[in-house]
């Protein structure tokens, strides 16, 4: 039978350092947090952080910001807008990929543990290392191309009809918490381009104001860019702007049938 275990050196020790809140706290929650700094060779570990929530604001992403202004300047993790839109403070919450922001502490009963997006290497941290996702998201050329000139006095009009098919679309805020959730990710990162990167892929095809459609499903005409989609639904589930990449990768399939007849 065969056995599968973890690298030695990157098992995690769950019994890191412990903070608690200042005496006389009364409403505790306690934050479990992944921590990992490349440089002390060290595996990486669990740190526990009691946090007196009658003084922090109500979202995870506020919680840690006071861990790290307050209690340990060492924890490190990207934000930015604090308002569901950037995508920066994109994590493994609770066991669900969302964005810390967005996320309510009392969403979450217990301990509250916190990862960062998994099957990513991990930079330091809370902090994955992207720069496949944006590489591949780079590889679908995500802009406008056209080959009219373009309106000197106007700019490029569409329909109605044609401006409410990019709705679910446009909305997508590149956070990759689907496609960390997706197995066929995890699995084939280097070649299948994941469910945010299609939807945008999508996003692009059927804007009618975009005149490259026969090359850019010429493009995802691979047995690994596009086919590698199962339909396990894991990033629709998870997605925090409650899009549906699975059925954008659906519309492509058949996109790529009907052209062929």
């Amino acid at each position: 039978m065969v056995e599968f275990s973890l690298p030695a050196n990157s098992k995690i020790n769950q019994n890191g350092k412990t903070w608690s809140a200042e005496a006389g706290a009364k409403r505790l929650k306690t934050f479990k947090v992944y921590r990992w700094n490349a440089d002390d060779g060290k595996n990486p570990q669990m740190d526990s952080y009691q946090v007196d929530l009658d003084d922090c604001g109500p979202m995870v992403l506020d919680a840690l910001i006071k861990i790290k202004n307050e209690t340990d300047p060492t924890l490190t993790f990207r934000r930015s807008c604090r308002e569901g839109v950037c995508g920066s403070c994109a994590m493994n919450i609770d066991g669900g990929n969302t964005l810390a922001c967005t996320k309510g502490i009392d969403e979450v009963a217990g301990d509250i543990k916190v990862f960062p997006l998994p099957h990513l290497p991990v930079i330091k941290d809370l902090v994955p290392d992207l720069t496949n996702f944006y590489a591949q998201y780079a590889s679908i050329e995500p802009w406008m191309q056209t080959e009219t000139p373009t309106p000197s006095d106007r700019e490029r009009l569409q329909s109605r009809d044609d401006r409410v098919k990019i709705d679910g679309l446009y909305e997508c805020i590149l956070c990759a918490c689907c496609s960390t959730s997706c197995p066929s990710y995890w699995w084939n990162e280097e070649r299948y381009l994941g469910p945010a990167v299609l939807l945008q892929a999508y996003r692009w095809v059927i804007d009618s104001r975009d005149e490259h459609t026969g090359e850019r499903l010429d493009s995802l005409e691979d047995p690994f860019k596009l086919y590698r989609c199962h339909t396990i639904m894991n990033c629709t589930q998870t997605c925090p702007k409650g899009l549906n990449p699975a059925q954008a990768i659906g519309e492509l399939k058949k996109m790529m049938v009907e052209r062929k007849f």
